[in-house]
């Protein structure tokens, strides 16, 4: 689509980069408001976001890279290249997830109520970062002979080129947009702490196990014929969250 936003003689900007800076800084700015409503200090909100970004973006790339190694033992420069594309979005939750626990409990924060607080963040900026996604071309979809089918022709795209394809990023962008609705919805109903973070893990391996049947980048790697990697922690994390929710709601934590 358009992987490159603005270039200027040496000077590049991509549009992967500008959206996943784009959608950090949106999700910043809502989770501080967040906390500040609820009395938490911006600082150590805006820190913990910055920690656990550098984690995320060093865990989605190592994933990504894990994915097609050869190509990148090939060329290790390109392992540096995150702002053209290639990120694995649960490799950067298992590498910034124990960097915000640590943070926040150095902190002294309350790890649920901190952890509510960036949900909808977290929602919001995985949508965009999507459409971030669909502009470099990766993540890419199957063939499909649909109206609403896809074809990259960019010579610097990451898809399939000239082929019609799923838009599976627009699927899941689209997905996560509701995902947000759904927790600003819960918000204001919120039972417990926890139960944000929860239902935003809860609905994001439902969203991500059912895109994951239109992915056509097979490379993502199967745990088992027919099930990718991402489902097989779509289904741990699905449990996860279930387990999590019937805790915290029992315990009022």
């Amino acid at each position: 689509m358009f992987p490159v936003l603005i270039r200027i003689g040496p000077v590049t900007i991509h549009t992967y980069g500008f959206m996943i800076a784009f959608a950090f800084l949106l999700g910043l700015w809502l989770a501080l408001r967040q906390a500040d409503r609820e009395g938490l200090p911006r600082e150590k909100i805006t820190d913990t976001g910055f920690y656990a970004l550098f984690a995320g973006i060093v865990g989605a790339r190592v994933f990504f890279i894990a994915t097609d190694w050869q190509h990148f033992a090939d060329h290790p420069v390109d392992m540096l290249k995150i702002w053209e594309g290639g990120l694995v979005f649960y490799g950067g939750v298992l590498f910034a997830m124990p960097v915000a626990l640590w943070y926040i409990r150095k902190q002294g924060l309350s790890l649920w109520q901190t952890l509510d607080i960036w949900a909808p963040s977290i929602a919001v900026g995985h949508a965009i970062g999507r459409l971030g996604c669909m502009c470099a071309g990766c993540c890419y979809g199957l063939p499909a002979a649909l109206p609403w089918a896809v074809t990259f022709t960019h010579p610097e795209t990451l898809a399939v080129r000239g082929v019609p394809l799923h838009p599976t990023q627009l699927y899941e962008s689209a997905a996560e947009l509701m995902n947000f609705g759904i927790l600003l919805f819960i918000r204001r109903r919120k039972a417990f702490h926890g139960q944000l973070f929860w239902m935003y893990v809860l609905n994001y391996s439902i969203i991500r196990a059912v895109i994951e049947v239109f992915r056509g980048d097979l490379e993502r790697g199967f745990v088992l014929p027919g099930v990718s990697v991402s489902q097989g922690i779509s289904i741990v994390m699905f449990a996860l969250a279930l387990a999590f929710l019937l805790r915290l709601k029992k315990n009022r934590i």
